[in-house]
């Protein structure tokens, strides 16, 4: 890896198909334009048909290739998680190359999905096991596929609470909660990728992180807050930090782009950027956090998913 890789350096990805969840802003957004602009057919799985629709066009204007296609998708909504999983079978003729886990909320109020799950751990980890495990047949029809799991420097020091997963009984946080579902997000990724080497499978699991990028996703902390004094200075605290020393989604992107496309990728590695803390800059590869490579975690927390989900885990 180049020290200052950019999209630049991917290759032409003609005849490769990739489905990039939450893709309708941020670093999806930026995702599927990137993809599409290398000749990738990339299918857009968003909540909002609206946003959906108008980053539908801005991707169909950057395409070099096949025709991008938009796919109704809300993972707070296993039903929905079933849908968009069964149009992207349909859709590609169970041929799928990329999948991108890269939707997710950050920081909400105390919530529930539509199944009853604490919201984030709902929306940002069980919505994707789910879709990752009913896609699996449309990945092993694909070329050397990659599945390819958002992760977040909030997962370091996080923890996942295997007998309490939706915080039933303990005080609700919602940074904390954040945190566990991304670091969920990366025990999963490796989890992934060992059952697959136990299955002599070629597709690779990988995980990444985007550092401190401007998304709109951290304006949720604030509303977190029932005292307007507090909401009120944590939203400019969030302000000043995004103009101060966040990055933008075209270099934030960049590590998911480079776990998608480049060669030389291994199953369960982890790319970030290199900058100072892993905050901002070109991408590199760092290792799993500790708690992630934990093997006994990751075998309970698929099996925990599996019955939360009633999804049949594959592979098994």
């Amino acid at each position: 890896m180049t020290e200052r890789w950019t999209d630049a350096d991917i290759a032409d990805q003609t005849g490769r198909t990739v489905l990039v969840t939450g893709a309708n802003s941020g670093l999806g957004l930026r995702t599927a334009e990137v993809l599409a602009s290398k000749g990738a057919r990339v299918l857009l799985a968003c909540r909002s048909a609206e946003r959906g629709a108008k980053a539908l066009d801005l991707v169909k204007a950057a395409a070099a290739g096949a025709e991008p296609e938009l796919i109704p998708l809300d993972l707070s909504e296993l039903a929905s998680v079933r849908a968009a999983a069964a149009s992207a079978r349909e859709l590609t003729g169970d041929k799928l190359d990329v999948l991108v886990n890269n939707a997710g909320v950050m920081a909400t109020a105390r919530g529930r999905t539509a199944d009853g799950f604490e919201l984030q751990f709902g929306t940002n980890y069980l919505g994707h096991a789910a879709l990752t495990w009913l896609l699996m047949p449309a990945l092993r029809g694909g070329s050397h596929a990659r599945v390819v799991t958002l992760s977040s420097l909030a997962a370091t020091g996080a923890r996942i609470h295997l007998d309490d997963p939706n915080g039933e009984h303990r005080r609700y946080n919602a940074a904390a909660a954040y945190g566990q579902s991304k670091l969920a997000d990366q025990v999963f990724a490796l989890e992934l990728d060992r059952r697959l080497r136990a299955a002599g499978s070629d597709i690779i699991s990988v995980a990444a992180h985007p550092g401190y990028t401007a998304t709109g996703l951290g304006s949720g902390m604030a509303r977190s807050y029932s005292n307007p004094v507090v909401r009120s200075l944590i939203a400019g605290g969030h302000r000043i930090g995004e103009v101060l020393f966040a990055q933008g989604p075209r270099i934030g992107a960049l590590p998911q782009l480079y776990a998608a496309t480049a060669d030389g990728v291994s199953g369960g590695s982890y790319f970030a950027p290199r900058g100072l803390g892993n905050l901002r800059g070109h991408p590199v590869q760092v290792p799993p956090l500790a708690t992630a490579r934990l093997e006994p975690l990751g075998s309970a927390l698929w099996d925990l998913t599996a019955e939360l989900t009633e999804v049949t885990p594959d592979p098994a």
